[in-house]
């Protein structure tokens, strides 16, 4: 069938019109997802840091008491620590120490061997337990060590110092770090001519860091011995807030 010219002609500009139009929508869509991800131009901005701390003494001292008790059945090894135990928790607790600051950390029983003739035979029984303590009267950390020891305790892991609630003392840190973010965004952008525009990004990172204090029986199979308290100096603990700030700038 012959179509006039003028109607051929229109189908030839339609044509190529709708190839245009396919081609620009193709395009735009893959330029589109080419920049899923991607920034926009980068804004004017310089990023600067700042740190500010806190000092304090520390309010809460933690404690590892333990009981390990040696015998040749395993009732008489668990009597044994259990009697112990008990007397040192009812102990800790006349001394100020709260029921629910105290906790069981673990309890095992272990059989001990003996090497002879070549051959490994049972010659008794290990049991031993221990528990964490929250003592919040830090004047009562040396009493509660010497009082476990002279009812049995003849494991110490160790005592560390921290703040019972240092969101306080943090809030304190991070405005200090931001003045001081501040402070150095100030002189830099006054050395560069510049004027700040608002805060972009911020970034921060810190907490309390508590500085471990041991203190270690000195053999796991003797008691201490009751003696004097000895004296616990919780020292001061810094809590320490690192900002990073980054700021449009024009």
């Amino acid at each position: 069938m012959n179509l006039p010219k003028s109607l051929v002609s229109l189908l030839s500009v339609l044509t190529v019109a709708l190839t245009v139009f396919v081609g620009i929508k193709a395009w735009n869509g893959y330029a589109e997802h080419y920049r899923i991800g991607v920034a926009v131009r980068d804004r004017d901005t310089i990023t600067v840091g700042g740190e500010g701390k806190v000092s304090t003494k520390p309010d809460i001292a933690r404690v590892s008491l333990g009981v390990q008790s040696d015998a040749s059945t395993v009732n008489a090894a668990q009597s044994d620590n259990t009697k112990k135990m008990n007397a040192i928790i009812d102990a800790v607790k006349v001394l100020g120490v709260a029921k629910e600051d105290i906790t069981t950390e673990n309890y095992n029983i272990y059989p001990r061997t003996e090497w002879k003739d070549g051959r490994s035979s049972i010659v008794g029984y290990t049991v031993s337990q221990n528990v964490s303590l929250k003592v919040r009267d830090l004047d009562k950390v040396g009493d509660v060590l010497a009082k476990a020891g002279e009812l049995g305790a003849n494991q110490v892991g160790g005592i560390s110092f921290t703040i019972d609630e240092p969101k306080l003392l943090q809030d304190e840190a991070r405005l200090k770090a931001i003045a001081d973010a501040r402070k150095k965004a100030d002189v830099l952008v006054g050395q560069l001519g510049l004027t700040i525009v608002k805060v972009v990004t911020f970034s921060e990172s810190g907490g309390p860091t508590p500085p471990p204090m041991p203190y270690y029986a000195k053999s796991a199979d003797m008691a201490l011995e009751a003696a004097a308290p000895p004296q616990i100096e919780p020292g001061q603990q810094d809590v320490v807030s690192n900002v990073s700030v980054t700021f449009e700038v024009r």
